[in-house]
């Protein structure tokens, strides 16, 4: 094959994480090729997440004002739901609005506009096409193989997902393990905006993000989430796959648990069902990222490379995928530069990576993974929480207590032993 036909970098993946990858490395000068196996870009996402999104102005300048993107969060509520009742911590701040620290985003949209932009960049986009191998020449990733089909270049981007077929080729994992992984079930739920703006106490363009646990998986590690688009609210769960089968309970009638508790139901009353889907999705990237990431002329990024944080109170994988492109991208760029694509040259990305905010958050929340797999967490706490708030709330006319005796009654008649209670706020601290 003539060196002409040979691309400088193909992306396998037109996800956020691709597609920034692609974007960055195009607007360079590079000859890049992005290969996405859905037949339009979004089109195999699960519509919708929160995208904290200030690495996109290092990408695209104006990206909230530029970009299709849904509400600005500006209300994180943390919610312990129990069964009659519901514990929320309610936070709002007009910092987070300016500048602009997350937004609601519908991934059929935002993707669709990521690939415009590389187009106009000068990617050549592949839509529809399902990569079926790693083409390897002397221990070296030269392509990829489509069918009947190849394509070169010096520099493959893995950016294919959770279940990574290119990493799994490439020998660099097997297939990840259930406690490794979880299950999204979500569903898209249009309501009108001054419904929106009446339930979720919102107005203009501001946006709130729910994260939940407790009663809203029935007991099975994960958590419940809900956000607030533009005209349609996104709702829905995450379970542990290994969990789910362990205690034998069924993905989507856990999401139906959790859209029929009476302190969800009224928030989407009347509501279109626009969308619902299951997803596999990141439950303990840190762990995952222990892998390798590269090979000769192989670089993974965003989900492929297990870049997802869970901490419980957020739920991250967008920036994270945008944040581990432009890692990837400035360690392509210097092995384009100097024509090294060997193991050393792309294992620069490993440094890249540990000067970014990628690299110190994945090493940051660590331990996030042991306290999500705390089983108190999803029934005791907040059954624990709600009773010593009825203690104080229920004047029943017997004499009142002070705060301190009630807190005390409610552990004892909880079950929680108070080593149970210390070990787990300990773990609380390590992971947050």
């Amino acid at each position: 094959m003539d060196d002409e036909e040979i691309f400088d970098v193909i992306v396998v993946g037109g996800g956020v994480a691709g597609a920034v990858c692609a974007y960055r490395l195009a607007t360079a000068g590079r000859q890049v090729v992005l290969i996405e196996r859905g037949a339009e870009p979004g089109s195999k996402n699960l519509s919708g997440g929160v995208f904290y999104c200030r690495v996109m102005e290092q990408v695209f300048p104006g990206f909230v004002d530029r970009a299709p993107v849904e509400r600005r969060i500006t209300r994180n509520v943390v919610s312990f739901l129990n069964a009659t009742s519901a514990v929320n911590i309610d936070y709002w701040d007009a910092r987070l609005a300016d500048p602009v620290n997350a937004v609601a985003v519908l991934r059929a949209k935002l993707d669709a506009w990521l690939v415009e932009q590389c187009e106009e960049a000068g990617v050549l986009v592949m839509p529809g096409v399902k990569v079926d191998a790693l083409v390897r020449e002397g221990g070296q990733v030269v392509g990829v193989r489509a069918g009947e089909d190849e394509l070169r270049a010096r520099v493959v981007v893995a950016a294919d997902g959770v279940n990574s077929f290119l990493a799994q080729d490439a020998g660099i994992r097997a297939k990840e393990p259930t406690d490794h992984l979880a299950v999204g079930v979500k569903s898209v739920i249009r309501l009108p905006r001054k419904a929106i703006e009446d339930r979720f106490h919102v107005s203009g363009a501001e946006g709130v993000a729910y994260a939940v646990v407790g009663d809203a998986t029935q007991g099975c590690a994960g958590g419940g989430f809900l956000y607030t688009n533009d005209e349609s609210v996104s709702v829905g769960v995450v379970l542990r796959l290994d969990d789910l089968a362990s205690k034998g309970l069924s993905s989507a009638d856990v999401h139906d648990h959790f859209l029929a508790h009476p302190a969800i139901a009224p928030l989407l009353a009347g509501g279109e069902l626009l969308e619902y889907g299951c997803h596999l999705t990141i439950e303990a990237g840190p762990q995952m990222v222990t892998h390798d990431l590269t090979r000769p002329g192989l670089i993974l990024i965003g989900d492929a490379a297990g870049f997802t944080l869970n901490t419980g109170l957020t739920i991250r994988g967008m920036d994270l995928a945008a944040g581990s492109a432009l890692a990837a991208s400035a360690a392509i760029e210097r092995a384009l530069t100097a024509g090294d694509f060997s193991q050393a040259a792309m294992d620069a990305y490993g440094a890249e990576l540990a000067k970014s905010f990628v690299g110190a958050d994945m090493k940051t929340y660590a331990h996030a993974p042991a306290l999500l797999e705390v089983e108190r967490m999803y029934a005791d706490y907040g059954s624990l929480l709600a009773d010593v708030l009825y203690g104080m709330f229920n004047h029943d006319l017997t004499p009142r207590r002070h705060a301190r005796q009630v807190a005390l009654d409610a552990l004892k008649a909880s079950g929680i032993r108070k080593r149970d209670l210390a070990k787990d706020a300990w773990l609380g601290v390590r992971a947050l």
